[in-house]
């Protein structure tokens, strides 16, 4: 077991909502193996995607290269043995891993929405014609434009403290976050209001934590295992396999989600063109166990419905 002499090493990112969900894995490690804070040891890594001055600027993410943005750094560090785990919103998670490193442990899975904030409207439905919004997602981007032609949609980048002051500063009258992020905060209150996958379909993944390590690290494996959450673990085998289908990387405006009723997932698929010309979605069911299947077929579904050229401005 790990103590303050010989720490189990937990690699993340430095943004309030990354220590969070560092904390939050570290504080579920201690109360499964009775262990004390002194045993682990948070580290933080600086990522291509925390460059200050590309938040600042609002650099769109496909400009700086979207595979492994946020996660290059802290898997190189792992592979060097300089930390025992990464913990990574999946969301980011491109869906291979580098070899010798898997992601298998999941935490329960927070709320998957999108959240709308703005200080003036109460919906996105409210905005008035021509508002500009901001954000840096490709996939929100591509929705707004396709449900909101009016709209300007322009780059919005940084932690939720930036976010809220360049909505002040009229950079924009409106942006988005992820609901998970702002409850594992508890700054819930900062969203104006949810909006309902029905309205907007999330990212993929969307609102999970994943715990990555080196494959050959059973200390690691074996630490892990009572804080596994097997539902998440199933819904993401089916959305993963899903996004793996159509692009690997961040590249492409995708959404998805999966959810278990009963012993079926149900899961729903969206793809757009970035300028939200056109949009193609889709859904189906399968057995939690067929759930990569699913996904996969899903995938193939949207895939043949898409014209010719629907991926050419990659």
């Amino acid at each position: 077991m790990p103590d303050a002499k010989s720490p189990l090493k937990i690699g993340t990112r430095g943004s309030p909502l990354a220590l969070a969900q560092a904390h939050e894995t570290r504080a579920r490690l201690m109360a499964a193996h009775g262990l004390p804070e002194e045993a682990f040891e948070i580290v933080v890594i600086k990522t291509t995607g925390d460059d200050r001055g590309m938040i600042a600027a609002d650099t769109a993410l496909k400009e700086v290269g979207n595979k492994g943005l946020f996660t290059k750094e802290i898997e190189d560090a792992m592979s060097a043995g300089r930390i025992d785990l990464a913990v990574h919103s999946m969301k980011d998670m491109p869906t291979e891993q580098p070899p010798g490193l898997i992601l298998n442990c999941y935490l329960p899975r927070e709320d998957e929405r999108d959240a709308f904030v703005c200080l003036n409207h109460a919906s996105l439905g409210e905005l008035p014609q021509g508002a500009v919004v901001g954000t840096s997602s490709l996939r929100r981007a591509a929705q707004l434009r396709y449900r909101r032609p009016d709209l300007q949609v322009v780059g919005f980048r940084g932690n939720v403290q930036t976010r809220l002051r360049k909505l002040k500063d009229g950079v924009a009258e409106a942006t988005f976050l992820a609901m998970a992020g702002l409850r594992r905060m508890n700054m819930a209150d900062v969203a104006t209001a949810p909006i309902a996958p029905e309205d907007m379909l999330p990212a993929v993944a969307q609102g999970a934590i994943g715990i990555e390590r080196r494959i050959d690290d059973a200390r690691a494996e074996a630490l892990l295992a009572p804080i596994h959450d097997v539902p998440t673990a199933q819904r993401l085998a089916c959305e993963r396999a899903y996004l793996a289908a159509l692009d690997g990387s961040c590249e492409t405006p995708i959404a998805g989600l999966a959810r278990i009723e009963g012993d079926t997932l149900w899961l729903r698929g969206e793809i757009l063109r970035p300028d939200g010309s056109e949009a193609i979605s889709g859904e189906g069911r399968a057995p939690i166990s067929d759930g990569a299947e699913l996904g996969r077929n899903l995938a193939q579904q949207l895939l043949s419905q898409a014209p010719t050229g629907f991926f050419d401005w990659r």
